[in-house]
């Protein structure tokens, strides 16, 4: 069973949160990044990306690195832009986007979780970013951002969210992309309380983003306990920093591919040994957007198709083989473009699908890409069934929005 547990959060004093509260580490460059806090000191970013405050040539994973983002936290601290709660909570954090609304129960998750698999995943981790991860942790002793888990909804959970989120919230605002994030500190000893009894009736719980955290954070809490000859299971390092949301209120949104070329095959020939595998549809120049599993959208010289995978091609009773990302993986990456390994090939990019798919049209007509592919996406039940089945999704299958900010919330190990 699940565990969460409330804890000094360290967080934004009131009136900066807005201002400290920023992108996670993973979904910018460092050029991007730099140009974001030109004008706002109190950026997170200085924390979570501190080779922006670094000249060009030190390399991103070096001990530099990683000591400037320890220094940049402490004189967050010293600065009095955060602070730590004095007693230990569980908080609140909610996000609006396209006028829907999701809460997550700020808590931690425990280590031994972790490695007992009560949290599931579902995707791989590369060993590089696990270790950038790990050596954040381990040289400032904090979990610097949250993860964000999923679970099985509890009514009563829900309740006791809702009866909550009545009252003000200490930061409510809307970031420059347009969405809503506010943020609620449980206090009453009976919520929590009940809360943490609840939870620990959830058979488990799911990382639905952030798998390289996830495992760092572990990973790290794990090591402390076996270098610690007076472990006794109640020291902060037994647990990590995590938002924990009802799966029922979450959106999963597709996650797309872009080709730079065609493995040496003409437009008519890849049409025509695509038509092998799918029924194929010629929608013009206006967007096509897929509208069920196993039917792809694809842009490929000014035109849209409709691309409907015959009956054969896939498994529906195989909780990869079902996937869209595995039909387009064998039958056309694979088999027809060349592309063995989405992970290091260079010819294939992913486009988060909040980007829309004007983009895929825009990198395609830019000549930078040569195809476009879109996907439906995959639902919560195909995800969490993947875990339950201990299978792993193919890379860059699910793409979560909105995305959790960092700065809010962060969870000291000491």
């Amino acid at each position: 069973m699940a565990i969460i547990k409330p804890f000094k959060g360290i967080r934004p004093v009131k009136d900066k949160a807005a201002l400290v509260a920023s992108h996670p580490y993973d979904v910018l460059n460092k050029e991007e990044a730099r140009k974001l806090v030109e004008n706002n000191e109190y950026s997170y970013l200085h924390v979570v990306k501190p080779e922006i405050d670094l000249s060009d040539d030190i390399y991103e994973y070096s001990q530099e690195v990683y000591k400037k983002g320890a220094e940049n936290f402490k004189k967050f601290l010293d600065n009095k832009i955060l602070i730590q709660d004095d007693e230990e909570y569980l908080y609140i954090y909610a996000q609006t986007m396209n006028g829907k609304t999701q809460y997550g129960i700020v808590g931690c998750a425990a280590v031994e979780d972790y490695m007992n698999n009560v949290i599931k995943k579902h995707e791989l981790t590369r060993k590089d970013k696990e270790e950038d991860r790990m050596n954040h942790i381990r040289v400032s002793g904090i979990n610097y951002e949250p993860v964000f888990f999923t679970y099985p909804a509890v009514k009563e959970i829900d309740g006791i969210v809702a009866e909550v989120v009545k009252n003000p919230p200490e930061y409510d605002f809307v970031t420059d992309d347009g969405f809503g994030h506010h943020f609620w500190i449980i206090k009453d000893k009976d919520k929590i309380n009940r809360i943490v009894e609840l939870y620990s009736k959830v058979p488990c719980a799911y990382v639905a983003d952030g798998h390289h955290r996830t495992a760092a954070a572990a990973l790290v809490g794990n090591e402390r306990k076996k270098n610690n000859p007076n472990h006794n299971g109640t020291e902060e390092y037994n647990y990590f920093l995590a938002v924990h949301f009802p799966a029922e209120q979450l959106t999963i949104i597709d996650y797309n591919r872009v080709v730079k070329d065609l493995n040496g095959l003409s437009e008519e020939e890849f049409i025509k040994k695509l038509s092998e595998v799918f029924d194929i549809e010629d929608k013009g120049t206006e967007i096509y957007k897929p509208n069920a599993m196993h039917n792809f959208s694809m842009y490929l010289n000014n035109k849209w198709y409709s691309l409907t995978a015959k009956e054969g091609t896939y498994d529906d009773n195989d909780p990869i083989g079902a996937l869209d990302v595995t039909i387009l993986s064998n039958h056309v990456l694979d088999k027809l473009l060349g592309i063995k390994d989405l992970r290091t090939d260079k010819r294939i990019d992913f486009v988060g699908g909040i980007r829309g798919l004007g983009e895929l049209k825009r990198r395609v007509d830019s000549g930078e890409m040569k195809v476009a592919f879109a996907l439906h996406p995959v639902s919560m039940e195909q995800l969490m069934n993947i875990a339950d089945t201990g299978n792993i999704m193919p890379p860059k299958t699910t793409w979560f929005e909105p995305k959790l900010r960092s700065g809010l919330i962060i969870h000291s190990l000491d």
